[in-house]
């Protein structure tokens, strides 16, 4: 007799629901989350023949956390749910619409009774690996972060301090520059700025950790600051100015964070075994490759083809028939990060690759847009990463964008 679980999990609480292969319900418990609960749950599972060997296959709608790191270990077989197809299969067991804790982990637990072959487990990711997946995910979410309060600083300015704008969004790394901000830290508002002296600037370009350039520098940002822009009132531009100054403590710590974050990734990832097959690739760095391992993991048989990798990364395009209509498009069901880090892998490998150089510009000349032919180009990487980590090969540009037929042909010509 086979038994599957279902959790519903909650903040304080978990609901566990047991059934049997024929959707008998063998037992239900309420389990606190912290240790004893954990326990709790262990000792529920091994009463109903869970052993190391033959573990009890486990549905929950999440995929992180304590409960489901403890879950994880040995060979149990976990199934992370998504909580829109839970939600459907609470119709399959009647029309009411109504819902329980309880109810929701009988469902979970009958999906894998009667679904379980049409669900993907969690993969059997190694410890190495998630850990590269919390860094690389913490690094990524402050770099966004970094992003939204820059964001946040530039449509500020732009009400009441056009100057500071002018002096430093040219710049590489514009406000986020650390001389940017030091100097935006002693002068927030116009009036200050304007008042600033040689000696002040400099001091502040100082303190950011510039040493070449400084007195062209600080003349350059006198004579910006020093131009004539529409005013507020000096009080309304005072309170701009604290707003300001709140905004660039969030921002130094917002760098701060992201760049120790990637310099744990730095130390983290290429300890990994797959780090040398990744940055073989044109366009991807350390972080970079970190964001797509993160979201890959190392288990080989995750994904069944290259097939499954583009679909679930988004780039494999999707087909929606039904009689006459058919539709191809763009899949709204992925990982973004997975998506976001590819577009940047294949932006960056056209200076990098001229085989993916040649494939984009092939994509663009067949009437692709920007973005359909970079997620072409996408698609394709995808695969070629797939089969280097099936085969432990590293990348060949010569076998990755071999010239069609034709074309070598009329080179050879």
């Amino acid at each position: 007799m086979e038994i599957f679980c279902g959790i519903d999990w909650a903040e304080s609480h978990h609901d566990v629901a047991l059934v049997d292969d024929s959707g008998r319900l063998l037992a239900k418990r309420r389990i606190t989350d912290d240790a004893a609960g954990y326990r709790l749950l262990l000792d529920l599972l091994a009463e109903h023949g869970d052993r190391p060997e033959e573990p009890i296959p486990v549905a929950i709608e999440t995929s992180r956390g304590l409960l489901v790191a403890v879950l994880r270990t040995g060979t149990r077989q976990v199934y992370a749910i998504n909580p829109l197809a839970a939600a459907r299969y609470r119709d399959r067991h009647g029309v009411s619409r109504k819902k329980s804790d309880p109810g929701d982990a009988l469902v979970l637990a009958n999906i894998l009774r009667t679904d379980m072959p049409m669900h993907r487990p969690l993969p059997a990711d190694t410890e190495q690996a998630r850990a590269v997946t919390v860094l690389a995910r913490a690094q990524q979410d402050a770099v966004w972060n970094r992003q939204q309060l820059t964001n946040q600083i530039r449509s500020l300015l732009r009400e009441y301090y056009p100057a500071a704008l002018e002096a430093f969004q040219h710049k590489t790394g514009g406000l986020t520059r650390p001389d940017a901000r030091e100097v935006l830290t002693a002068a927030p508002t116009p009036a200050r700025a304007a008042k600033l002296t040689l000696v002040q600037i400099r001091a502040a370009l100082r303190r950011a950790g510039r040493t070449r350039g400084i007195d062209a520098e600080a003349e350059r940002l006198r004579a910006v600051f020093r131009t004539e822009h529409a005013r507020h009132p000096e009080l309304v531009e005072a309170a701009f100015g604290r707003q300001l100054l709140a905004l660039l403590v969030q921002l130094g710590a917002a760098c701060r964070a992201a760049d120790d974050l990637a310099d744990a990734v730095e130390e983290a990832f290429p300890e990994h075994p797959d780090a040398g097959i990744y940055l073989s690739f044109p366009g991807l760095g350390i972080q970079l490759a970190a964001r797509l391992l993160a979201e890959i993991g190392d288990d080989p048989a995750r994904f069944a083809d290259a097939r499954g990798l583009k679909a679930y990364a988004g780039s494999a395009p999707i087909t929606r028939a039904s009689g006459k209509k058919s539709y191809v498009g763009r899949r709204m069901v992925k990982n973004n990060r997975l998506l976001h880090a590819g577009f940047l892998w294949a932006f960056s490998a056209l200076r990098t690759s001229p085989g993916a150089d040649a494939h984009y510009r092939r994509r663009r000349e067949k009437g692709d847009w920007h973005a359909s032919a970079q997620r072409n180009l996408l698609n394709r990487l995808l695969g070629q990463l797939y089969y280097c980590l099936q085969d432990r090969v590293a990348f060949d540009e010569r076998l990755a964008f071999a010239l069609p037929a034709a074309a070598a042909a009329k080179a050879a010509a």
